[in-house]
């Protein structure tokens, strides 16, 4: 199809759609901090979030996974995303396309670059010195255009096995590469203020373990060795949701069963309690896992081998004055056996349920809503919004009606991510809590008659 041919159909499209995303960057004062781990948030309300990256990111896996965490998991409230992913890309690529990026207001961008700067060899002085520059120009580039907090990502990894496996010792050559362009990133963050999501190490560590566990022919880096499947993608989101500064404080709900009452932290209301039964109205939700552990398109399987729940999904349950040294509890149709003296302490909800819970049918449906916003964004940045001035350029007497439609393509992606946001609804819950008896204790053993009772009486 020619570009003129092209350009008539995009004059034809009517794109409805609601508030648009105004048309450049907040003016603020970027945020200062050093290269490492954050402990404190650096998200705020109506933030919106550039998630920026080459094929990995343009997958829509780790970046849908942060956007589920920042709309359900509400680490603060209104907290909006988008992904800027493009194949094949390097620091270079990107940096003459950020345009296209700040037309958006955006307020916190992530970079996710360095798998195709090393050029998938041993790193050269000149490719070192490139992704160097490129980094630092582009974080540069976006405090000039006032986004407010920048997290610079280290490359992950490539697979142990299935990267080029008819030379096996290639995935160590090119993950030296990659550590040495993640010191090279994580530098650069500390030298311009800004934040480091270390991705690297933290799915080097994650397919060790992985693998020690499933086998070496279970996947972490795809069936390629490049790019991921959903395993290796929730260990990515959770570097970067770290280095944003979630805590993981999802929650805490406190039943007093003697007293026949319950109480809840924010995001949570206590409907009822009545007979150890608690139901509860949940607008902040649990991160909720999927799949068979045992394949690479599950995050399910991951979890134990990397500390997301521990930091990043701590929905707490405490039960106090039971009166019983042995509790079930019973969540979602899921019931587990707990000591009282561990409930009182308190149990993470999160974790000991993630294989059910009364969470994951709406969080799907979430969930399914962002991948279509996010499907959505990918041909408006790659075909719409990167051929524009080529398309007024052919077209200058259509100017105007251009740019009529690229505000409604606009509109629509503004639309599309407000949908995503509105899944978020209220969720019903109960948490059932019953006393175990305890086991009877055993009959006494029987009794036997001593000889001198049992012998028969002499004759007389």
């Amino acid at each position: 199809m020619t570009a003129r041919r092209t350009l008539l159909l995009l004059l034809a499209l009517a794109i409805d759609s609601s508030t648009p995303f105004s048309a450049s960057a907040q003016t603020a004062t970027t945020t200062t901090a050093p290269a490492t781990t954050q402990s404190t948030l650096l998200l705020k309300e109506n933030d919106l979030l550039a998630i920026c990256g080459d094929s990995i990111t343009e997958q829509k896996l780790y970046s849908v996974y942060i956007e589920d965490y920042l709309l359900m998991c509400k680490p603060t409230q209104s907290v909006h995303a988008m992904q800027f992913g493009w194949g094949g890309e390097k620091v270079d690529g990107f940096l003459h396309r950020m345009s296209n990026v700040l037309r958006f207001p955006v307020t916190v961008a992530t970079t996710l670059y360095g798998m195709n700067d090393g050029y998938y060899g041993p790193l050269t002085p000149e490719h070192a010195q490139a992704y160097r520059d490129g980094t630092k120009a582009i974080v540069e580039t976006f405090k000039k255009s006032g986004v407010r907090v920048i997290v610079v990502g280290s490359p992950g990894v490539v697979d142990s096995k299935t990267f080029r496996p008819n030379n096996p010792d290639e995935d160590k050559v090119y993950n030296k590469t990659l550590s040495e362009l993640r010191d090279i990133a994580r530098d650069v963050a500390k030298a311009e203020g800004v934040n480091f999501a270390d991705v690297h190490a933290t799915m080097a560590e994650a397919m060790l373990k992985a693998k020690a566990k499933y086998g070496e022919d279970y996947p972490i880096a795809g069936g390629d060795g490049v790019h991921p499947g959903p395993n290796g993608h929730i260990v990515m989101a959770y570097a970067f949701l770290k280095a944003m500064g979630c805590d993981g404080d999802i929650g805490t709900i406190t039943i007093d069963l003697a007293g026949n009452k319950a109480d809840a932290t924010a995001g949570h209301k206590v409907l009822s309690a009545k007979d150890g039964a608690i139901e509860i109205e949940s607008t902040r939700y649990p991160f909720c896992f999927f799949g068979d552990p045992k394949t690479p398109d599950a995050t399910l399987g991951m979890i134990e081998f990397f500390p997301f729940n521990q930091d990043l999904n701590r929905l707490k349950l405490i039960v106090n004055n039971v009166a019983s040294e042995r509790v079930k509890i019973t969540w979602g149709g899921e019931s587990k056996e707990y000591a009282a003296a561990d409930l009182a302490k308190g149990i993470n909800l999160a974790a000991d349920f993630a294989a059910k819970n009364p969470f994951q049918e709406q969080f799907k449906k979430v969930e399914e809503a962002i991948r279509a916003q996010q499907n959505y964004e990918t041909p408006l940045i790659k075909n719409l919004l990167h051929n524009w001035p080529g398309y007024v350029q052919l077209l200058p007497e259509q100017k105007d009606a251009l740019d009529k439609i690229a505000q409604a393509a606009i509109d629509k992606a503004k639309g599309l991510n407000d949908a995503s946001a509105a899944g978020v609804t209220p969720v019903k819950h109960t948490i059932k809590v019953e006393k175990i008896a305890p086991p009877p204790p055993p009959p006494p053993p029987a009794t036997t008659p001593s000889p001198a009772a049992t012998a028969p009486a002499p004759a007389k």
